[in-house]
């Protein structure tokens, strides 16, 4: 089942005794269990009804004998287990699992990770449970994303609005929709949000960003670079040098990548690069024919050695701003 199909079901009232949410996308298990925690049980019935266990100071003992009551003055009592990943003794659920009582609805919550298919407590879940796994978005799914999230919100985005969020804050769900929902508190219903509301409300400008700056580098247009560098000293918080490292190693990885798929379709090569469309696959073409097989390499290697400065290696005085500039001017030249 999909997220929705399983909030469809909740809100019919068509519950499972047993729910299992694993997986490396963490905002459809919160938004699953945040619906049964608030929504399930009225106020009063909580009260008597509800339990919250943390898996790192949690015993499978105590849960499961919580887990066997019957409800007092309700239907059905929940109980659930946030962070199961950090439970030790995570398996010793497997007796309950494979006898649950059906007037509890258990949700298990295990983030970041999903739950290995192997071992006996995931075939008893697979035979008793639901069990829905979380997956994370490749970066070029993004975008269609956050602009049927925005759609649910009845708000539209441009297309290059919704691949500057993308691109700005990457696969993370849970950091994207807090960004999205300062859109929608503070714009309009029906608003066609475009790259200024962007930059108005979250704080990212379309000229003035990481994606920019890589697409400078690419290109090796100098004064772009050193003009959005200059900005980004000015502006520390806003872009990090950490941030700007991993983003451009992300780029010149998919750059030397490039290098030896050149002779590959274009779909072959998009593909590999997990890049949208074969439409934005033009920038790293261009970027392929500026930096040489040599020349990229040399650019990871500088990375690496700028991030390895960054965290105080072989850096006793030199500031961020100062690496940043360095680095930008070891790249172009």
């Amino acid at each position: 089942m999909t997220h929705q199909e399983i909030l469809k079901s909740l809100r019919a009232k068509q519950y499972k005794p047993v729910y299992f949410l694993h997986g490396d996308e963490s905002y459809y298990i919160d938004v699953i269990s945040k619906y049964i925690e608030e929504n399930v049980l009225s106020e009063g019935e909580r009260s008597f009804n509800q339990m919250v266990f943390y898996g790192k100071d949690s015993d499978a003992k105590t849960i499961i004998d919580t887990a066997s009551r019957y409800p007092m003055m309700s239907s059905h009592q929940v109980v659930i287990l946030k962070e199961a990943q950090e439970m030790k003794a995570l398996q010793d659920l497997q007796p309950y699992i494979e006898k649950a009582v059906p007037t509890t609805i258990f949700v298990i919550c295990h983030k970041h990770k999903k739950l290995d298919a192997r071992t006996k407590l995931a075939k008893a879940l697979k035979a008793n449970a639901l069990v829905f796994e979380s997956k994370k978005l490749y970066d070029n799914q993004v975008p269609d994303w956050i602009a049927s999230y925005l759609k649910s919100k009845k708000m539209t985005i441009s297309p290059d609005a919704a691949q500057l969020i993308a691109e700005y804050l990457g696969t993370n769900l849970s950091k994207i929709v807090n960004e999205l929902d300062k859109l929608v508190i503070n714009l309009s219903a029906g608003t066609a949000i475009n790259e200024k509301h962007i930059q108005d409300n979250i704080g990212i400008s379309k000229d003035f960003n990481v994606f920019e700056l890589q697409r400078a580098l690419g290109n090796r247009d100098v004064l772009k670079a050193n003009r959005i560098i200059n900005y980004f000293i000015a502006n520390p918080r806003k872009n990090p040098l950490v941030v700007v490292i991993g983003t451009l190693y992300n780029y010149f990885s998919k750059v030397f990548i490039f290098h030896f798929m050149r002779n590959r379709s274009d779909s072959e090569i998009s593909k590999a690069l997990k890049l949208r469309s074969d439409y934005f696959l033009k920038e790293y073409k261009i970027a392929a024919r500026n930096f040489n097989l040599s020349h990229t390499k040399r650019v990871i290697h500088l990375l690496k050695e700028y991030d390895l400065r960054s965290k105080g290696v072989d850096n006793d005085s030199t500031n961020e701003g100062e690496l940043m500039k360095e680095l930008v001017w070891k790249i172009l030249h």
